[in-house]
């Protein structure tokens, strides 16, 4: 893989992960759960760990780290932003904007991972990939709980 294309895939990955970043920030702000505010605010934060590890990635490989995220990024944040004006923001809404993004995170891993990607980038993507996993696993976990909770009391 030649060294442009390995810096546009982790470029690509750091402009998600500052995405991410942005996502669970604006959450946080937004949520009356101290749950989901500390699990946000934690995620926002390991975003913003990964964007800078990839950023000294990019300027090791000898490239210039791109600056801010995605246009797909801001383009879900604007879709939640929308939703949530017309249907109400929930801690449910809320989780699913979450999933949503980390579903989008994770597509972006795991195709930057089907690349011949060259070592040391190939661990650090790796790692990074893994501990998006088990953040999604967590999101998801809170989601599926608020959406029983939510069934039960419509139930009742």
């Amino acid at each position: 893989m030649k060294t442009e294309d390995v810096i546009d895939t982790i470029n690509t990955l750091m402009e998600t992960s500052r995405d991410g970043e942005l996502g669970f920030r604006n959450v946080a702000e937004k949520t009356q759960s101290t749950q989901l505010r500390a699990l946000c605010m934690r995620r926002a934060e390991e975003c913003a760990l990964a964007a800078a590890d990839l950023a000294t990635c990019v300027r090791q490989l000898g490239g210039q780290p791109d600056a801010g995220g995605s246009a797909s990024g801001a383009l879900h944040r604007g879709w939640a932003a929308l939703r949530s004006s017309v249907t109400g923001t929930t801690e449910l809404t809320m989780l699913e904007d979450c999933e949503r993004g980390e579903d989008m995170a994770m597509e972006r891993y795991r195709r930057a991972l089907q690349t011949d990607l060259p070592e040391p980038e190939r661990t650090l993507v790796t790692r990074q990939f893994e501990g998006l996993q088990r953040n999604h696993a967590e999101v998801r976990a809170l989601r599926d709980q608020e959406r029983a909770q939510r069934h039960r009391q419509h139930a009742a």
